[in-house]
């Protein structure tokens, strides 16, 4: 099974834009403990910046410098049949080893 990553850009607003990718998922890791591994990644166990961990940029088109930001936010972990579909062609662990280097710089 694999685990789709539901995600957001959230603007000072309130305006929002979503976003997913689906992982692999080849140890079988059930998606509540992916979540618990994944919030100890997040900054304040929510948030990151989608360059950094390589994955698309959620902002809206026209940037607004009252209300842009670079943070991201976390959503859900949902186990899929859908097919993988990362870029870079990470596994789910692969991509929490992402977040946790992400956030640790």
């Amino acid at each position: 099974m694999n685990v789709r990553f539901e995600y957001l850009y959230r603007d000072a607003g309130n305006f929002k834009n979503w976003g997913e990718l689906v992982f692999s998922n080849p140890h079988n890791i059930e998606v509540d403990v992916v979540a618990s591994m994944a919030e100890n990644a997040f900054i304040e166990k929510t948030y990151f910046i989608a360059s950094k961990v390589h994955i698309p940029d959620l902002h809206f088109e026209k940037y607004n410098k009252q209300l842009d930001h670079g943070w991201h936010e976390f959503h859900t972990f949902v186990a899929t049949e859908e097919t993988a579909n990362d870029l870079l062609g990470r596994n789910i662990e692969e991509f929490i080893e992402s977040l946790r280097y992400a956030t640790s710089e």
